[in-house]
């Protein structure tokens, strides 16, 4: 498998070096950049061209749902992984349905930050088990974490 480039997008330095020790167990991943708001993440990503972009909600300058919207355009190869602490099922309807791939909560991430990123390399759509879907159904179809960490349809 060739490297996949990642950006990682957190207002937090040390939430992002959190990543860092998580994405560093694979040696396909390459980290090519960090940000710290949502107008960095939207330079850097038009400059690195990164694979996925693994983005907070709760970013300055910026929030990660209106960067989302902006990288689609910028860079429409990549792909974006939301990693925040928001489990508001209708902010993980709007950020999958604005056309994210996935949607990781921060509680869950050392267990399904992985998973959902070989979902997203395989292209299938990823929600933390974590996520609740509600009575009404509005999170779409989504593959979901089973305890084993296997990633199931």
């Amino acid at each position: 498998m060739p490297d996949v480039h990642i950006l990682v997008v957190d207002d937090f330095a040390p939430w992002r070096q959190r990543i860092r020790s998580i994405l560093e167990l694979r040696t396909e991943f390459q980290i090519v950049g960090e940000a710290s708001d949502g107008l960095e993440a939207l330079h850097k990503a038009e400059e690195l061209k990164p694979d996925l972009i693994l983005l907070d909600i709760g970013l300055p300058e910026l929030n990660g749902l209106e960067a989302e919207n902006r990288l689609g355009q910028l860079v429409p190869a990549a792909k974006v992984i939301f990693v925040t602490a928001i489990s508001d099922v209708d902010v993980v309807q709007t950020a999958l349905g604005n056309g994210a791939h996935a949607y990781v909560l921060k509680v869950d991430a050392a267990r399904e930050l992985l998973p959902a990123i070989n979902a997203v390399l395989r292209g299938k759509k990823f929600a933390s088990s974590g996520v609740k879907q509600s009575d009404s159904g509005k999170i779409p179809p989504r593959e979901s974490v089973k305890p084993s960490g296997k990633v199931a349809s």
